[in-house]
């Protein structure tokens, strides 16, 4: 994986995390009968349904590939868990502590993946990025209203599953995207990639919608904000999603999707009317400085080691 096109990579990949930063507003419009665990279900199943549907051959194709299958078979797994974590995390610790967990424990757990596998040691840029947009987004979590009532004891049960579940989040995101990595690397496209391992998620999260997914159907409303979910978030953003992984490493790619929590806490500030102390809009300006610094900048061209 070489970096001759590695910024157009990295733009696209902040195009997919400008949409992914918007689902936890648009899953606040949910009512409260509404499981999480059927937003998420049904966010992943639709959106991997129309990412299969799209490339339905070359998924075959991949998925028949011993090479490529074992990858996209064990990336399904993580989107699986993913979704099911990650919108339970924000429904139990908040929208701005679900999400700096979950995306701000991928990077750590995708340059594990890659050390385990690959014995590939992370770069000094991309050292000094993540761990600058970690300090951010820790700031981040400090400065909002709803974290500082997790953080004081109200609700801590909640907040500590929460905690948890963006953690396995934080695993489930780590692994797709590292399988992802590996798939396309091992001769599939990256639509073929994102077909066949969300193709086959969709099938595993059928259950779960079918069980849980009554109250998404109540309402035009409840419809219309699953619907957007399925469409921009999950599809729209992993077409982008695919692209950048042509290019880039999952450490890196997880790094530059560190500006999903700015721009969920964004969102939840101006659209939802949450408010942020002084220290969240400095931990706001840590992530986006960290994250542009890293999506621009000139790296060596490194081709990882087969295991």
């Amino acid at each position: 994986m070489t970096g001759g096109n590695r910024p157009a990579g990295a733009w696209a990949l902040i195009v997919a995390s400008l949409l992914w930063g918007t689902t936890g507003t648009a899953a606040s419009f949910l009512p409260d009968d509404v499981s999480p665990l059927a937003v998420g279900a049904a966010t992943m199943m639709f959106g991997g349904v129309l990412l299969f549907a799209i490339s339905a051959r070359s998924s075959i194709a991949a998925l028949r590939n011993a090479a490529s299958r074992r990858w996209l078979v064990v990336g399904a797994l993580g989107v699986v868990v993913y979704p099911l974590a990650f919108y339970s995390s924000m429904s139990l610790a908040g929208v701005a502590i679900g999400n700096v967990v979950s995306l701000g424990s991928g990077p750590v757990f995708a340059a594990l993946l890659e050390w385990a596998f690959e014995r590939h040691r992370p770069s000094g840029i991309w050292a000094a990025c993540t761990a600058s947009a970690l300090v951010g987004i820790i700031l981040l979590a400090w400065g909002s209203d709803r974290s500082q009532g997790a953080l004081n004891g109200q609700s801590s049960g909640d907040a500590a599953a929460g905690i948890g579940l963006g953690l396995l989040a934080g695993l489930a995101y780590a692994l797709y995207t590292y399988s992802s990595s590996r798939a396309i690397r091992a001769g599939a496209g990256s639509g073929a990639a994102m077909g066949g391992m969300f193709g086959v998620g969709a099938v595993a999260l059928a259950p779960v919608l079918l069980v849980l997914g009554g109250p998404l159907l109540h309402s035009t409303e409840t419809v219309g904000i699953a619907a957007y979910l399925a469409l921009g978030p999950m599809f729209t953003a992993y077409v982008f999603f695919g692209i950048a992984m042509r290019t880039l490493r999952s450490s890196t790619a997880t790094s530059i999707t560190l500006l999903e929590p700015f721009v969920a806490t964004l969102l939840a500030v101006v659209v939802v009317g949450e408010r942020l102390l002084p220290i969240g809009w400095l931990g706001l300006a840590v992530v986006l400085a960290s994250v542009v610094a890293l999506a621009t900048a000139r790296q060596q061209r490194s081709t990882p080691e087969s295991p």
